[in-house]
């Protein structure tokens, strides 16, 4: 359910690696600049800050990680928020 998605799979290898408590991107593989760091939490929350692009997105709900619609929603709400920096 989560394998195609950027910021769930950030700390399992695909994209990145583990960091003090947190997810850290260590490879480019969307929108999202290596250093990149933050947390998708099972409750459907997400927190990530970009340095590069001086952003921070923070969206909270309570979906939790069941379905997923959960996933999907995460990942269009990075998606949406990155097109909207796009120059």
């Amino acid at each position: 359910m989560y394998r195609n998605i950027a910021h769930l799979t950030v700390g399992q290898g695909q994209q990145g690696g583990w960091g003090f408590g947190m997810a850290v991107r260590t490879h480019r593989g969307d929108h999202a600049s290596i250093g990149q760091f933050g947390w998708d939490g099972g409750t459907g929350t997400t927190a990530y800050a970009d340095p590069d692009n001086q952003l921070t997105g923070i969206l909270l709900t309570q979906v939790g990680m069941s379905t997923p619609d959960s996933a999907r929603l995460i990942h269009d709400f990075w998606t949406t928020l990155y097109q909207a920096t796009d120059d």
